[in-house]
């Protein structure tokens, strides 16, 4: 995998260029050096999924739901699919 950086007073090519660079691998666009936005190519991801990936109060929850249950147990997600199915069979 190739790791492309370009500087954004270098970013000049349509935004297509820069799409199929990706395929190879992200292509991270600095300022001064210092990394401000990258370019990945996405597989198996729909809107939402990109959406929620990046949404600090979702990422916040899950970490807090995380935490809660590394603290106080609960139950897995292979436990919950079980009573559900069970639940549903009668």
């Amino acid at each position: 995998m190739t790791v492309w950086k370009v500087d954004m007073t270098d970013a000049t090519e349509p935004l297509a260029t820069y799409v199929r660079k990706a395929d190879g691998g992200p292509v991270v666009i600095t300022d001064e050096g210092r990394p401000i936005a990258a370019l990945v190519v996405l597989e198996n991801a729909d809107l939402e999924t990109v959406a929620l990936s990046t949404d600090p109060e979702f990422l916040d929850l899950i970490q807090n739901s995380r935490a809660h249950h590394a603290r106080e147990g609960g139950l897995s997600s292979a436990e919950i699919r079980d009573r559900l199915k069970r639940g549903s069979s009668g």
